[in-house]
């Protein structure tokens, strides 16, 4: 026997007869109690009190450092409350901080101790130090009792008007606490909270917005004046002052501005009811116009947007849901660049990102479309980002952009992650039901996915095949009669229920296979979930309608074993159906009209998305992000359809202060001339100064005003140093005065004087700046005022004519066009457009009809690509535009307007011009398409001016919905050529996803050159042929128009008369619409 069990025997042995010497006995194992800090004996923090108890101040400041971490640690010091409070009076004020800590920490959970300590409180609100000022506050609104609310009101109202911000932010915290203690107080404190909105402090800013929002939200009146300031005072604000501004500010611009897209919806809405006619009354004409923007809601927006750069997520989530929710459309997309950037963040801020980026995607789904890439599934993302991420591609995609996304599902179906292969199915199935064009592929990948043996992916993709079925099953009987084979194979239920639920819908189409398939049902009914029972029992009923001879015994079976199911919801079914198809007799209607009852058509069900409904919540809120209303929560306001009254906005300087402020000017006027010009320049600054600096502008003026007395009172000394400046400013203005008018006689060098002025003024601000503030004699500030009146000089090329339009106009451009990252290591290739443009170019005459003189009353409209360079901008492509007038009367001043354009693209305006009765005029516009084949869709305007014989009377006319669609080989710049050792080198890094191959049969190298199909190639392809060494190839060369892509065509002719056709271009579209073209070309007989 061990020792161990000896002692323990022998110690039970001594409990049991109660041996009392023994059992008192020091030495024995039942008195030797281990010292732990799980003992509940143990006498805890000992050693603190000791030193909190001792009359030095450096081991009561020791001592509290330790409590102090040990509460950031997280654990529990409420035991040590009496000991810590005790030391409140200390005169070490690095104790008093620590104490006040504290107290902060655990004053609400021991008040009776914490009441004791009230009148030092408030005797440390009167301490000269300001942290111990505020540290008193704080700890004061700490304490939850409410007997001592009226102690924390006058706390509060005297800490409103202390000196320091700190000690004014404080109180701004501490009326949400005094405000939840006591609500009946809210009319006393909304007074403080509308003296502290007029508080100019950067520190205090956030604090008081905070306590509005807690207080008195709906007192927007209190705003108004405090707008501009707030709007001026954002960028300075702390970061999480910005993110509670931002989102007061954003309700504030809901009540007090009008929807900046309004007027648009309006007018698509007026457009769609009004396509069939043309003639429209002058308001009519003029709605259709957007209407500019308040200055204040402009203000709002320009001020917010540089914090999309902030390093803190929340306030770059505050900037994008004020855009979202109170921007035009044209604008929200700035936002997108800043939300994808914080997708490289922490995984939780990626989560509450992308539910955003959903709700707004699905709004806008342009929005998005450039930043594509950013939302491709990595495998280190979490199951959430996946499906997130995942649901963004869905909205994103469209016809330019599925067969990129298509790919990306392809690899995500095969993920080991289960739950996220099966949300890939159903966005499959989504983009097959919203884009018509891919929906027979992806119904055949679907049905090659029943082929694996992973029975989520077979379940998943039956479920989703099933519903796309609905849409044409007629075409697709051969799936449904796949899919009625394997029947018994799935044993996912929802799977296997979606199959017998085809079975019966289209039984005609299985005529022979559906009866066998009740039949292997009915083996396994008992076995089977309850899901499958219900569709079991829908398709006997089904079959005995339409084959009864077959079924019906196999019918009354099912329904026999339905009756004594152990579910009631089975039982019922099984009751209804039997008295539905045997005992009718008592309703013949019945029986008469069952087959259609049955076997009625059933609509197509529409794939929707499981966030569908996560705009319901406002953006960046708690709800949005659990997708539920919680406590709270109150809607975002709808804009007024009429703007309030702007001037509630409006500050004005008193009368009497402006009376004051001329006398204080006037008496300023017979002192020093020093003095004279600071108050000059101070009162060009408060003239110029905005309404809402005023106050600034005072304190400034009595600022400037003590800084004069002083400086007057220093002597001779500082009126020879003036003079020496004055000498020195003397001889720059006569300089510079010679600089300008050698400029002004040498108008022809205009580039290189500008140049040199631009240094000279640069060089005389740099020596400003340093050189030591002087105070100028009055002769010289008239010299200075003069100076610039004979240098300026206007020159007709620096004035701009053009009348500024809300429509994005091309701008000239002249940068060299960027490489993709694949090919940034081929510097020879930077300069695409400047070197290599010197092969002949096709022009054709080919015209398209835009608006035929039906449609259009009177006007046609046709164009034609011109294959010129265009002197706006190198990207886009010069359209011209042959408008033929067959009305009766004159349009003038026709203007294009409402342009429907997709992300990335832009139009030029129209230069006005007037088309006579029976005449025709031709204009070039210039349209970037950013290498896409979307349309231009834009609306005509033209002022009508009928014939004076038939009464001479005018309106205004618009043709709306005019549709321009590039072609690819107008897509293509002309003229592009290169060499073929940089061709084999592009094509050599133009390889894998970045190459399209095809294959013509029976096409030879000599009947490529006696049909002279290379003529044909750059007349429709617009690619230029490369010098090539190999006789049984021909190569071909392009960039795209936009940016500047390379585009290399090869034709390889083999032996066997095969003509293998490859296209190497980073753009997928593109180099598929282009294969498809040359392959037309080169198959025309």
């Amino acid at each position: 026997m061990s020792n161990s069990s000896l002692v323990s025997g022998f110690q039970m042995q001594n409990s049991s007869t109660g041996n009392q010497s023994i059992a008192e006995d020091p030495n024995s194992n039942e008195n030797v109690k281990p010292v732990s800090i799980f003992s509940n004996d143990y006498k805890k923090h000992d050693d603190l009190r000791q030193m909190l108890d001792s009359n030095k101040d450096n081991l009561k400041l020791d001592a509290m450092k330790r409590i102090v971490g040990m509460i950031a640690k997280g654990k529990n010091a409420s035991d040590l409350f009496p000991a810590v409070v005790k030391n409140v009076v200390s005169k070490n004020v690095e104790v008093k901080k620590l104490v006040y800590v504290y107290l902060m920490r655990y004053a609400e959970e021991q008040q009776d101790l914490a009441l004791l300590s009230i009148s030092t409180f408030q005797r440390a609100l009167k301490d000269p130090n300001q942290l111990i000022r505020a540290s008193a506050l704080r700890v004061l609104s700490s304490i939850r009792v409410p007997i001592i609310t009226t102690i924390m009101m006058l706390a509060i109202k005297e800490a409103v008007s202390d000196m320091s911000p700190y000690v004014r932010k404080t109180a701004a915290n501490a009326i949400t606490k005094l405000y939840n203690l006591d609500p009946d107080l809210k009319e006393e404190l909304i007074e403080i909270i509308q003296k502290l909105l007029g508080d100019k402090t950067i520190l205090v800013a956030g604090s008081t917005i905070a306590a509005f929002e807690e207080v008195c939200p709906d007192r927007i009146d209190l705003i108004h004046k405090n707008f501009r300031k707030l709007c001026n005072l954002l960028i300075d604000v702390d970061e999480w002052g910005q993110v509670i501004i931002l989102n007061m500010l954003t309700r504030y611009a809901r009540t007090q501005f009008v929807n900046p897209n309004a007027v648009l919806e309006d007018e698509t809405k007026k457009s769609d009811e009004n396509d069939e006619s043309d003639d429209y009354d002058d308001e009519d004409m003029d709605s259709k116009f957007v209407k500019p923007m308040d200055p204040d809601h402009r203000l709002l927006l320009r001020v917010s947007k540089p914090l999309l750069q902030s390093r803190n997520s929340a306030v770059v989530m505050a900037v994008a849901q004020l855009y979202y929710y109170i921007a035009p459309t044209n604008e929200i997309s700035l936002v997108a660049k800043a939300l994808v950037r914080l997708l490289r963040s922490h995984r939780e801020v990626q989560i509450i990102v992308l539910k955003n980026i959903v709700s707004m995607a699905q709004k806008n789904q342009n929005m998005f479309q450039p930043h594509q890439k950013s939302f491709y599934v990595h495998t280190s993302d979490s199951i959430h980002v996946k499906i997130l991420k995942l649901e963004i591609l869905t909205c994103l995609a469209n016809q330019g952009n599925i067969s990129t996304i298509l790919r990306e599902f392809q690899t995500y179906v095969l993920s080991q992650d289960k739950e996220f292969a099966a949300s890939t199915i159903n966005a499959i199935g989504r983009c097959a039901s919203t884009i018509k064009e891919v929906a027979d592929s992806c119904l055949a990948g679907l049905v090659n996915l029943m082929s694996k043996k992973d029975e989520t992916i077979v379940g998943e993709s039956v479920v989703v095949i099933k519903r796309l079925l609905q849409s044409n099953p007629s075409k697709n009987g051969a799936i449904i009669k796949r899919m009625a084979k394997m029947s018994e194979k799935v044993s996912v239920p929802m799977a296997k229920a979606s199959i017998l639920w085809l079975i019966g819908e289209y039984s005609d189409q299985v005529k022979k296979i559906a009866p066998d398939v009740l039949r292997k049902m009915a083996k396994t009914f008992c076995d089977e979930e309850i899901d499958v029972k219900l569709q079991i029992l829908n398709l006997a009923v089904k079959l005995f309608l339409t084959n009864q001879k077959q079924v019906a015994i196999l019918v009354q079976y099912i329904l026999n074993l339905a009756k004594y199911d152990q579910n009631y919801d089975i039982r019922d079914r099984a009751r209804f159906i039997r008295a539905l198809i045997y005992n009718n007799e008592k309703c013949p209607q019945l029986s008469k009209h069952l087959k259609k009852i049955i076997l009625a058509p059933k609509p197509a069900p529409v794939l929707e998305s499981a966030y569908k409904d996560s705009d319901n919540f406002q953006l960046g809120t708690l709800s949005h992000a659990i997708g539920a209303r919680i406590s709270g929560y109150a809607e975002l306001p709808e804009f007024p359809l009429e703007a309030p009254d702007p001037s509630v906005r409006n500050i004005e300087i008193p009368e009497p202060e402006k009376a004051a402020h001329t006398q204080k000017m006037r008496k300023k006027s017979e002192k020093f001339y020093s003095d004279d010009d600071g108050e000059e320049e101070n009162s060009q600054s408060t003239e110029g100064a905005d309404p809402t600096d005023s106050d600034e502008s005072e304190e400034s003026e009595s600022e400037s005003e003590a800084e004069s007395e002083s400086e007057s009172e220093t002597g001779s000394g500082s009126e020879t140093e003036s003079e020496n400046e004055n000498e020195k400013n003397d001889e720059k203005l006569k300089q510079t005065q010679v600089e300008n008018s050698n400029e002004s006689e040498s108008s022809n060098s205009s580039e290189s004087s500008d140049e040199s002025e631009s240094q000279s003024e640069t060089e005389t601000e740099s020596e400003e700046e340093k050189a030591p503030k002087v105070h100028v004699k009055p002769t010289i500030k008239k010299n200075e005022k003069k100076a610039p009146e004979q240098v300026k000089e206007v020159s007709l090329l620096d004035l701009d004519f053009s009348e500024p339009s809300a429509q994005p106009v091309i701008q000239a451009q002249s940068t060299v066009p960027i490489l993709s990252p694949s090919l940034a290591d081929l510097a020879s290739f930077s300069s695409l457009t400047s070197q290599n443009l010197g092969q002949k170019i096709y022009v054709s005459n080919k015209e398209f009809e835009l608006l035929n003189k039906i449609s259009g009353n009177g006007l046609q409209i046709q164009y034609k690509f011109t294959r010129q360079p265009n002197q706006l901008s190198n990207k886009a492509i010069s359209i011209e535009l042959k408008i033929s007038n067959f009305t009766n009367g004159d349009l003038n001043s026709f203007c294009i307007s409402n342009k429907k354009l997709q992300m990335g693209m832009s139009m030029s305006e129209l230069s006005e011009f007037s088309v006579t009765k029976g005449a025709s005029a031709s204009q070039i516009v210039a349209i970037d398409f950013n290498d896409t084949f979307q349309p231009a869709v834009f609306e005509l305007c033209a002022v009508y001016s009928n014939d004076p014989t038939l009464g001479g009377t005018s309106m205004n006319k618009k043709w709306s919905n005019l549709s321009i669609t590039c072609p690819i080989g107008e897509l293509i710049q002309p003229g592009y050529s290169i060499s073929e050792n940089e061709f084999m080198k592009l094509q050599a890094k133009l390889k894998g996803m970045n190459e399209t191959n095809d294959i013509i049969e029976n096409f030879t190298h000599s009947q490529f050159i006696t049909k002279d199909f290379g003529t044909k190639m750059l007349e429709n392809l617009n690619v230029c042929q490369i010098p090539s060494s190999q006789q049984d190839s021909i190569k071909y060369a392009g960039v795209s128009a936009s940016s500047k892509t390379p585009i290399l065509l090869s034709l390889f002719f083999s032996l066997d008369g095969k003509c293998f056709i490859n296209v190497n271009c980073e753009k997928i579209v593109l180099a598929n619409m282009l294969i498809k073209e040359a392959k037309r070309i080169l198959t025309i007989v």
